[in-house]
């Protein structure tokens, strides 16, 4: 093997460096949030039934958004439509603040949803910096920023309800602090990393359009990816954006109990994306990493919903 060959299998850690920094402070901001938005919502009267429609406002806002911001990350480059989103990020932040009325939640999750593409825009520009060899490893590098942030974040909520005592609004505006940082990250040290060799076919590219997606999924291996990211996504993140309602529950855990699960669970996501992702990919091939997590997956949510009502001892 030559000297260019061996450079190809290795990932240049350097380059993709700032963008699992600025993943890592985004996914700090988001994960001070997650435990805390249902019981939030609980604060303003909201039934369970208006808790699900709230969280998945988040979620059916991004569908929308991110798909288009993708487009015109590819048109005009990575770094100012990371920019745009973090703004968009940074206001939903500040509007859940200070919220005083259960619509203002529901406008701050909207405005953060339509500009929500911020780690799909970094794991675009992973793509950029990375070879087909060793995109696998950056890409899982991102998953072990992203669980960094879901450990983190977490504990600064902690720490941040007890300073406060229990005030939701400051963790609000402490996760706007932290979508601040990364807007200020991306600013000044992210580098662009969208070349197009070719700008006057890509200033003719066609916008987005949502007939594309479906094309997509006639196409065999990209239509049956992407039919397990649907379903995979739609039991991950019903799960996941439910849970504080359901340990408080279940369990009668509240929302600094809730998230210390939730730095547990970034903890075994920093283990696997980070440690191990890479060595399994390349031992034995992206379809059984596929395989693995969807069973994992299924075996985790049989059994949470197996967990015995019994209230914690505290």
């Amino acid at each position: 093997m030559t000297t260019l060959e061996q450079a190809a299998e290795k990932l240049d850690f350097k380059r993709i460096l700032p963008i699992l920094v600025i993943v890592l402070v985004d996914l700090m901001g988001l994960s001070i949030i997650i435990p805390l938005m249902p019981l939030f919502a609980a604060r303003f009267g909201a039934t369970p039934l208006i808790i699900g429609i709230l969280q998945a406002t988040y979620p059916m806002m991004q569908f929308i958004g991110a798909p288009i911001l993708g487009r015109l990350s590819d048109r005009f480059g990575r770094k100012p439509i990371l920019i745009a989103s973090q703004i968009g990020t940074l206001a939903g932040f500040i509007l859940l603040g200070l919220a005083n009325t259960l619509w203002l939640l529901f406008l701050s999750r909207i405005i953060d949803g339509l500009s929500g593409a911020n780690i799909s825009t970094a794991q675009a520009a992973i793509a950029d910096r990375t070879t087909e060899k060793t995109r696998t490893q950056g890409l899982g590098l991102v998953g072990a920023a992203f669980g960094v942030g879901f450990v983190l974040g977490p504990i600064i909520a902690y720490i941040v309800l007890a300073a406060s005592g229990g005030d939701y609004r400051t963790v609000a505006l402490t996760a706007a602090f932290f979508s601040l940082i990364s807007i200020l990250l991306t600013t000044f040290w992210f580098d662009e990393t969208h070349q197009d060799d070719s700008p006057t076919v890509s200033s003719l590219k066609s916008p987005f359009r949502f007939i594309a997606m479906f094309d997509a999924l006639h196409r065999p291996t990209i239509g049956f990816l992407l039919s397990i990211m649907f379903f995979y996504q739609v039991a991950f993140g019903g799960y996941e954006q439910l849970f504080s309602l359901f340990t408080l529950t279940r369990l009668g855990m509240d929302a600094t109990d809730t998230s210390g699960l939730f730095a547990l669970a970034g903890i075994f996501i920093v283990v696997v994306q980070g440690g191990l992702i890479g060595r399994w990919s390349r031992k034995r091939g992206d379809r059984w990493l596929v395989i693995l997590g969807v069973s994992t997956l299924a075996i985790g949510l049989i059994g949470t919903a197996l967990t015995p009502r019994v209230p914690v001892p505290w």
